[in-house]
């Protein structure tokens, strides 16, 4: 009976520490949308009071997009790597258990698996790069915002 309560009462703390640590989540993405949106926002007014005001704000616009559109790239990239990997990782530990003898093999392919796996998360790393640095419109963009 004693346990059945401990249990009762440690599922319960169990319960209400994820309900805060969840509220704390929510708490801190909120903070940070609207951080970005308040930030955005002012360099928006603080192109405002150029002549060139419209194309300024388009040419920032198109750059936010840009920034963003590389970083939900490199984040996927970086996800489905690092989810890859785990499981080849699992694969190889688990080839390695069931024959010991042939752990030398597994390990090699596995490091090559990895390799290739990688390889993936780079490409998605040099295309951000050229999106964010070598785009044609960068330059003109870059000049009209004034960096």
């Amino acid at each position: 009976m004693i346990g059945i309560l401990i249990f009762r009462i440690t599922n319960k703390k169990k319960a209400k520490n994820k309900k805060r640590r969840n509220l704390q989540m929510k708490k801190l993405s909120l903070t940070t949308i609207f951080t970005l949106l308040f930030v955005f926002g002012l360099a928006t007014l603080a192109l405002a009071s150029d002549a060139d005001t419209a194309v300024k704000v388009a040419g920032l616009k198109v750059f936010y997009g840009i920034v963003i559109a590389a970083g939900f790239g490199i984040a996927a990239a970086a996800i489905g790597t690092g989810i890859a990997q785990g499981i080849a990782i699992k694969g190889a530990v688990e080839g390695t258990a069931r024959n010991p003898e042939a752990s030398g093999k597994i390990t090699v392919t596995m490091i090559i698996g990895l390799a290739m796996i990688e390889s993936l998360c780079i490409y998605a790393l040099v295309i951000s790069l050229i999106l964010l640095f070598a785009y044609p419109m960068s330059g003109p963009i870059k000049a009209l915002v004034g960096m």
